[in-house]
């Protein structure tokens, strides 16, 4: 850590901390960094590794790669995944694909333009040294999944298929029509399976990890509760990996599934583990619109959608004719017209911006003026309704089921909803957080998307992680260090046990007013509001004051039935709530700080005279990693978070003012 490294200085609801360093982040030659850092690792012996545990919490794309590769090599895993089992981890409702730069279409791709796209497409806000790596292994996670009999799209000749996705002007996302999630996710659910029936996998699900245990600075277990029958246990290990995914529920409506939460994640900040970029979050541009109050979620429509779907809205405020009444010429083709040289296939940041600008401007259709037409009546002209069945039709029947509209004959609805969060736990370049022995995968780090995620790309990430990187990297984490065994009884492992039990209790004991979904709700529209799509000064210092209000009201009237001995979802939504509370302030704490638009953090101060997000680039080249405040126990206020400052470095792909015109 150094000094040297202020971009910004004390903030109202801040104080400021040393500069940040990554200290295993190599040098030199970018395209042999990753071997070299290889090479250097410290290796264990393969009849050494049956000695140690360790514990991986998630089973997703990250996890279960992780768990399955980590087990092959010899290790004892201890995974958990508070599903009913493995493969219904939210990586299943991955829709469009995943990228990797094969170059099979011959169309100038390479890993060095995968590299160079995911940079820009993330506005130069994320580490060249770990977007390069990422691209590096893109190639090899196809190989990967092919071998284990993930069935990839192919082409007549049998080769495999390949589309486009947003940013990016070649052909390099490799699909299994829209379900490329859950396929890819059966591949690594088939390999970690091997392993639980070897025996080298001790597989808890129905778990849910309700703390971190730290033992002379170094993570070396959780406590677990079975959410079946209420029961804590404490589990110990050697090195703690979690790939538990994003936060995007804390708007309440996002495309996650509903049990997606952010309380791993937050224990671990909480315990010490920096906390980056937060407010880096993805709304996506195609999802289906809400339709009113009593939603509980959003459904996805998939992004492959706009490589022959066309956007469009009318050219006049107030159009409210159907849309086959509309005649061409009365049709704004907007992406098309702004972004010529992409069209449809802007990044998604600038996608959903530019239609909460057109349905602003009073140009939205359907109900309440939330939505923007996607359109295949020209697809089906050009390549028949066979065609488009073939590649789309499981993402059409979902549409129908869903709106009771036919898409082959009218065109879909879209609005743009929150999807992704490109920040997380901080890590080095071993995936390793700021508290020793603790590994975040996927979604679950802020590691390579910056403050825009492309298209495809959260697939790659999270097998990269879990197939590549960590079997490198927890290697020579275990390899480097010595590990005594600790006692149950230790005095760090019967404290955490007893915050957890004093938690629940807590909980259960306020016997208010107000239900959870209450609490939830009215914090989902707090964030969006004012740390949603757009965002200012004054919107976010509201949603601070109006937050801490509701934490305090959520400590005293929540309303939890039932005990803790039991299944209670009740009890599982308000622990994650009260952590979703405290996250969605520091969200809007780290919104406030940086004065800048860039990717999905669009701060209405900072705008091009064309309306695109303004980067400044001598003022927020940095990570920003939170270091835990303390907001004390069960609400009460406690100290500011600290903001510690990574400088962003760029060798390679220079910031520039991003243009998809």
């Amino acid at each position: 850590m150094s000094d040297s490294t202020k971009f910004v200085g004390e903030g109202e609801f801040y104080s400021v901390g040393t500069g940040l360093t990554d200290p295993a982040a190599p040098d030199g030659d970018i395209e042999t960094r990753w071997e070299r850092r290889k090479f250097a690792a410290k290796l264990v012996n393969p009849a050494n590794r049956r000695k140690h545990k360790v514990i991986v919490v998630g089973t997703g794309l990250a996890g279960g790669a992780a768990g399955a590769s980590l087990a092959e090599q010899g290790y004892h895993v201890v995974q958990f995944c508070f599903q009913d089992s493995p493969r219904r981890a939210h990586s299943i409702a991955a829709q469009g694909g995943i990228n990797a730069a094969k170059n099979y279409r011959n169309d100038g791709d390479s890993v060095y333009r995968l590299f160079y796209d995911t940079v820009k497409g993330g506005d130069f806000r994320g580490r060249e040294s770990n977007i390069h790596r990422l691209a590096e292994n893109s190639v090899k996670i196809i190989d990967q999944c092919v071998a284990q009999g993930v069935p990839f799209a192919r082409e007549y000749s049998g080769l495999l298929d390949t589309r486009s996705f947003g940013g990016v002007q070649v052909q390099r996302t490799f699909y299994a029509r829209g379900q490329t999630g859950q396929q890819l996710l059966i591949g690594a659910y088939q390999a970690l399976s091997k392993q639980i029936d070897a025996g080298n996998v001790e597989m808890h699900a129905r778990h849910e990890m309700l703390d971190l245990i730290i033992v002379d600075g170094r993570a070396r277990g959780i406590v677990a509760r079975n959410l079946v029958t209420g029961e804590l246990s404490t589990h110990l290990g050697d090195a703690v990996v979690l790939a538990t995914g994003g936060y995007g529920n804390v708007f309440f409506l996002s495309t996650n599934a509903k049990g997606s939460n952010t309380s791993a994640i937050w224990r671990a900040h909480r315990r010490g583990a920096y906390f980056g970029n937060p407010c880096y979050t993805q709304i996506h541009p195609t999802c289906i619109p809400r339709s009113g109050d009593h939603q509980s979620k959003l459904t996805l429509m998939s992004e492959s959608l706009r490589n022959d779907g066309r956007i469009w809205v009318p050219k006049q405020m107030g159009d409210n004719r159907p849309p086959e009444q509309i005649p061409e010429d009365e049709r704004d083709y907007y992406l098309e017209r702004i972004y010529p040289a992409f069209g449809n296939l802007v990044p998604r940041d600038i996608a959903s911006r530019a239609a909460k600008n057109v349905c602003d401007e009073g140009r939205g259709v359907g109900p309440g003026g939330q939505g923007v037409y996607l359109d295949f009546a020209d697809a089906i002209a050009r390549m028949g309704e066979d065609t488009v069945r073939e590649k789309y039709g499981n993402l059409f029947d979902m549409y129908a089921r869903i709106t009771a509209e036919n898409p082959y004959k009218q065109p879909m609805r879209i609005y743009p909803a929150v999807h992704y969060t490109m920040g997380g736990l901080w890590v080095d370049y071993d995936l390793q957080t700021t508290i020793p022995g603790l590994f975040a995968a996927g979604e679950a780090n802020f590691s390579d998307h910056g403050a825009n995620r492309l298209g495809a790309s959260a697939l790659m990430q999270g097998l990269s992680d879990g197939y590549f990187i960590l079997p490198n990297t927890v290697n020579h984490y275990i390899a480097s260090n010595k590990f005594a065994a600790v006692p149950t009884d230790a005095p760090d492992v019967v404290e955490v046990e007893t915050l957890v039990k004093e938690r629940i209790e807590k909980l259960l004991s306020i016997n208010g007013d107000r239900t959870v979904d209450s609490f939830h709700k009215e914090l989902g529209q707090i964030m969006w509001d004012y740390c949603g799509m757009a965002r200012n000064d004054a919107g976010l210092r509201k949603a601070i004051s109006e937050i801490r209000h509701l934490r305090d009201e959520f400590w005293k009237r929540v309303k939890v039935p039932g005990t803790g001995a039991e299944l209670n979802q009740s009890l599982e939504k308000a622990n994650r709530v009260a952590d979703f509370i405290e996250l969605g302030e520091l969200m809007c704490i780290d919104a406030l700080m940086r004065e800048e638009s860039c990717g999905g953090h669009f701060r209405e101060e900072s705008q091009t005279p064309d309306g695109e997000a303004a980067r400044q680039d001598d003022k927020f080249s940095f990570v920003a990693a939170w270091e835990y405040g303390g907001q004390g126990r069960f609400g009460t206020t406690g100290g500011d978070p600290v903001l510690h400052q990574e400088e962003l470095i760029f060798d390679y792909v220079h910031p520039a003012q991003r243009s998809y015109a």
